[in-house]
This record gives structure tokens, C-alpha cells and sequence, in this order.
């Protein structure tokens, strides 16, 4: 990873005079995005009514949904790997400073990488107990005979309580996050993700490859991901 404001690559410029339309975000990203978006408002809506089957489904999509992304993160398109939003802590102080470097206008800023993070990582978290969790009702997660039992209390009183309203919380601040930069700082975050293109004056160096063999390259991963999550599903008794 270069440090901030390193010219050691041409840099694209947004918008302008000449500016064309580059693709940023490849369809593999975009798709997860929204049906992850979707997953997880299913996920509290069935958690929070108590509809537990469909809850139990909508988990094991969200396990297939996160595993591609993290297989995704490595060798996805340019601004869909980890490597082009993990920043240093330099680098998040300086943006908070108000010096902007260029990439952070085309991928994700510091501030919105630390928000990818932190969504992504609590929904593992989340996830993750799910599969361990025991209402001792109804509902009891695939692995629970696989781990003892002070770890099954443990996930399941946060899965049930502190993990599903930090959800919650944080996906709510990813919103309102998005929706202040659109509506307030006036950069476009919901287009791109929608066609997956930003205007950029010189974007030759900065496009995400999308073509045909990487669609199918993620399309082969996500089919490994949810034959893993189908694979865990099967353990439930």
C-alpha cells in the first residue's frame, strides 16, 4: 500500500471537462452489496418476529453472501479489493484533516472503509454465534453440539441482544453516512453502485476489471461459498 499522497501512480481526477465513465464498481460487488442489504433487513425482521425457519435461511445466505466477499476482497476488481481501501492511520487523520487524496473520491474513503469494516466484521461476528446459538425453544443454531456449552450461552446472549441492535445501530449510521455525503457533501455513492461507473477525467489507470471471465470467476466462488454454508446448514438437527 502506497502512503497518502504518494505519487508513485497516476491518479484519476473525478468529473470535469473530458470525463467518461469508468468502472469502479464491478457487477459481482454491486450484486453482493444489495442482496446483502436485503439479507440483513430480512435477517432482523424474521429475528425480531420470531419467524425462525426463514430466519435460519437468511443466515446461511448471509454466511455465503460474506464468505464471497472476503474470497471477493483478494481478487476482485481494483477498487473491490481490500488492498484499495485499507488505509493508515496517517492517512484516515489527514483525510479527517481535509486533504483528500483522489482515490478517496473513486473507491471507498478512509471513513467509509472503516464503515465497510466495521459492517462486515459484525456480521461475521453475528453470523458466526448464530451458527452456535440455542433459544432452547425452538431454535438452535447447526454447530451447538460441536462446541461446549458455556460458548453456546455466551453466543447466544449475544446473538439475541447486544449483537442484533449493533447491527442495527451500525447499519442505520452506514445509511445516514451515505445519505450525508449524498445529500450534503453532494458526491455520488448510490449511482455507481446502482450502474457501477463514476465520471473520471483520467480513469484509463483507475478502471475495475469487469468483464466476462471475472463474473464467472465470481460466480464460481460464491456457488463454493454456498455449498460451504449449505454443508453447514446440513449439521442442523
Amino acid at each position: 500500500m502506497t502512503a497518502p499522497f504518494e505519487p508513485t501512480t497516476r491518479r484519476a481526477k473525478l468529473g470535469g471537462p473530458g470525463a467518461i465513465a469508468t468502472r469502479v464498481w464491478d457487477l459481482p460487488t454491486r450484486v453482493f452489496h444489495w442482496l446483502l442489504a436485503l439479507t440483513v433487513i430480512g435477517l432482523v425482521a424474521t429475528g425480531l418476529s420470531g419467524v425462525m425457519e426463514w430466519h435460519f435461511r437468511l443466515g446461511y445466505a448471509a454466511l455465503s453472501l460474506l464468505l464471497f466477499r472476503l474470497v471477493w476482497g483478494f481478487v476482485g476488481g481494483r477498487w473491490s479489493r481490500f488492498s484499495a481501501f485499507i488505509y493508515a492511520p496517517r492517512s484516515v487523520v489527514s483525510y479527517l484533516r481535509g486533504q483528500v487524496h483522489p482515490d478517496h473520491l473513486i473507491g471507498h474513503s478512509p471513513l467509509g472503509a472503516l464503515s465497510v469494516f466495521a459492517v462486515l466484521g459484525l456480521l461475521l461476528v453475528q453470523v458466526a454465534t448464530g451458527l452456535v446459538a440455542d433459544d432452547e425453544i425452538s431454535a438452535s443454531g447447526p454447530l451447538t453440539s460441536f462446541v461446549p456449552g458455556f460458548a453456546v450461552s455466551a453466543a447466544t446472549k449475544w446473538h439475541t441482544m447486544p449483537g442484533m441492535w449493533l447491527v442495527i445501530a451500525l447499519v442505520s449510521l452506514h445509511v445516514l453516512a451515505v445519505l450525508f455525503y449524498v445529500f450534503v457533501k453532494g458526491r455520488m455513492l448510490i449511482r455507481p453502485m446502482i450502474s457501477g461507473d463514476k465520471p473520471l477525467t483520467d480513469g484509463n489507470g483507475s478502471s475495475s476489471r469487469d468483464d466476462a471471465a471475472s463474473r464467472l470467476l465470481a460466480i464460481a466462488v460464491f456457488a463454493a461459498c454456498a455449498g460451504f454454508a449449505g454443508w453447514i446448514s446440513s449439521l442442523r438437527v
